[in-house]
Order: structure tokens, then C-alpha cells, then sequence
């Protein structure tokens, strides 16, 4: 069978069109957004399990992430595996968990307000009560926002800056949690 000259331009105009969409939705994941769904409860209340958050994974190729930011990055134990948790200390710094406050360079933590809301267990080989934790240079400490339920750096200790994958921004699913990740 023969195709019209007119149906095979058609056709070739939208092969053309579904390459160039795929090859920039690839793009565009791999460097720039990407989407990512919530597992567990680790991040309660900020992340529930099912929540739908998309990562600005093109923000830390500019500027370092921040104290507060909750970040998805590589596993420590299994690089296959992304985990998202909230970034508490940055390289050099010492942490401390005392009494469920963290304490950073001997200074108790008072901003940013999502950290100070939130009990911290005294927990794992990197989070036992009174000892200092002296984050490593190219690192960053870790924790959950749901303490009691949170497998983080207290536990396997730092996530390195190569590691980090991006910057959640924003809950896009379920429509009744639409809303910027803080």
C-alpha cells in the first residue's frame, strides 16, 4: 500500500513533534523539575504518604542549599534509592540534640520555625543525647519532620553535597494539599 505524499508529511510532522516533546521532557526531568511521590511518613505533617511534590533539581547548581530546605537526595546506604528529609546542618557545623531541640555550634536553633516545631528523639549511632556531631566538609545532616518515625542522619550519618538531587517546592497532588513546601 502506497501513502499519500500529504499523509506521509503528516505523519513525519508528528513523529517529529512526539521526538522533540520526549526528548525535552527528559531534559527537563533529568536537569531542571522532576516529580516525585511520597512513601512514608517520615515527613509528617509537611509530606503525608501520597503526596504527589515536584524537586527543582536545577536550584543548587547555582547556590547551596539551606538550612530548612527539605531536599531529596541519593540513600547514603542505597545511592538507587531517593529519600527527602529536611536539611538541619551544613558542612563544619556541630550539632547537638538536647531535650528534643537542636543545637548548632553550641546555639540553640531558633529559626527557621519548621525545625523549631518539631521534637527531636535522641536516636541512632549520629543522634545520642548531649554528643556532638560535627558535620563533615561537603556534607549536610538530615531529619525528618516526623522524629519518632524518621530513619535520617541520625542514623547513617551525612548526605553528601553530590548526593543531593534537588529542592522539593511544591505539593501538586491531592488537590486539597496544593501547596509551597516549607
Amino acid at each position: 500500500m502506497k501513502l499519500n505524499p500529504k499523509v506521509k508529511q503528516i505523519i513525519r510532522e508528528y513523529a517529529e513533534a512526539i521526538i522533540i516533546a520526549f526528548i525535552l521532557a527528559m531534559i527537563i526531568r533529568t536537569f531542571v523539575v522532576q516529580a516525585f511521590k511520597i512513601p512514608t511518613g517520615s515527613m509528617k505533617p509537611t509530606l503525608i504518604e501520597g503526596d504527589r511534590i515536584l524537586v527543582n533539581k536545577f536550584i543548587y547548581r547555582f547556590k547551596n542549599p539551606e538550612r530548612g530546605n527539605v531536599i531529596v537526595f541519593r540513600y547514603p546506604e542505597n545511592p538507587k534509592k531517593d529519600f527527602i528529609k529536611r536539611l538541619i546542618a551544613k558542612p563544619g557545623e556541630t550539632i547537638q540534640i538536647i531535650e528534643g531541640n537542636i543545637w548548632i555550634d553550641g546555639e540553640l536553633l531558633e529559626e527557621p520555625e519548621q525545625i523549631r516545631k518539631v521534637y527531636y528523639y535522641n536516636e541512632g549511632l549520629y543522634g545520642r543525647e548531649g554528643e556532638r556531631i560535627r558535620v563533615p566538609q561537603d556534607c549536610y545532616y538530615v531529619l525528618g519532620d516526623n522524629s519518632a518515625s524518621s530513619r535520617d542522619s541520625r542514623y547513617w550519618g551525612f548526605v553528601e553535597q553530590k548526593d543531593i538531587l534537588g529542592k522539593a517546592m511544591v505539593i501538586y497532588w491531592p488537590l486539597t494539599r496544593i501547596r509551597k513546601v516549607e
